[in-house]
């Protein structure tokens, strides 16, 4: 009969390719450094292969190590969706939750939500990251991650998705700017050489570009890392930006140092949505949380 590794080892496993080092490992799975090389060693007998090369800086994986982890995680993935699925039988949005948020939503969104979701879902425990959306997908792929909310819509393949609620967008200018005076604004009306933009990686810049197409001239080159950067930018009198009104609604954008205009008709350039692995278990977690936002997004809008 083959002997198969235990799921503790297979965290100490895991553990030791995160971190690159024996005491490191050791420390986060709350075992002693000779434990851990001892399951390692075990591990390696059972699989016939070196798994990792130990040198004087630390260790890495070998070939074999590589492939052995790449299916540890997804055992390892696979018995937390057991154990969650069992946990969630009778309560929805229950326990651990790891949610992923892109940053032009998070700091807009998550102080309003966290309170509401709290008290519908009083065991949920959340476990928040913020990152662009490619790596937030990665994580739901790689199953570091259980739900995200990112902005739609975006290409998924092998993720599922829900959409909350639709955000629109409003220009961001500079106080006493010519198009603020407008009877009626379009996106045609933006000039795309005063248009600043979020730099490559930010779904927002694609957006963004995606309502304003049909606007002429070149673009200014200049890619900020946050909304807050453009914003200042603005306010100095570098140029235009649009933003969502998620970002605007709780009241006076950078200390009333820009103003925003809404567009008529209203642009609506995303909607905010919730993601999840396709055929996992967060499926009914996902759309729950998604209908959650979609109360919190609305009760914005109407404030």
């Amino acid at each position: 009969m083959t002997v198969l590794p235990t799921i503790r080892q297979l965290q100490f496993f895991s553990a030791l390719a995160d971190t690159g080092s024996f005491r490191e490992a050791a420390e986060r799975v709350g075992v002693t450094q000779p434990a851990l090389s001892a399951a390692i060693k075990e591990l390696e007998g059972m699989a016939g292969a070196r798994l990792v090369e130990r040198g004087p800086k630390g260790c890495t994986l070998t070939a074999p190590g590589e492939q052995m982890l790449w299916r540890a995680r997804q055992i390892l993935s696979d018995t937390e969706d057991l154990v969650q699925a069992a946990r969630s039988a009778g309560a929805p949005l229950c326990g651990p939750v790891s949610l992923g948020v892109i940053p032009s939503i998070a700091p807009y969104l998550l102080p309003r939500a966290l309170p509401e979701l709290t008290r519908r879902f009083p065991e949920l425990e959340l476990n928040l990251r913020e990152d662009i959306t490619g790596r937030l997908l990665e994580g739901l792929r790689d199953r570091t991650l259980d739900l995200a909310i990112i902005a739609l819509p975006f290409d998924t393949p092998g993720v599922e998705t829900e959409p909350a609620f639709a955000d629109e967008f409003l220009l961001i200018a500079p106080p006493g700017h010519k198009l603020l005076a407008r009877n009626r604004l379009s996106a045609d009306d933006v000039p795309q050489e005063e248009l600043l933009l979020l730099q490559d990686g930010h779904c927002l810049r694609d957006h963004v570009l995606d309502a304003c197409r049909s606007t002429s001239g070149s673009r200014r080159e200049f890619g900020a890392t946050s909304l807050q950067t453009l914003l200042e930018m603005v306010a100095a009198g570098y140029g235009l930006t649009l933003a969502p009104r998620l970002m605007t609604a709780p009241g006076p954008v950078a200390g009333g140092r820009v103003e925003a205009r809404a567009f008529d008709p209203k642009l609506m350039g995303r909607e905010v949505g919730v993601a999840w692995r396709k055929g996992g278990m967060r499926e009914r977690d996902g759309r729950l949380l998604a209908a959650a936002l979609k109360d919190i997004g609305e009760a914005a809008e109407a404030a």
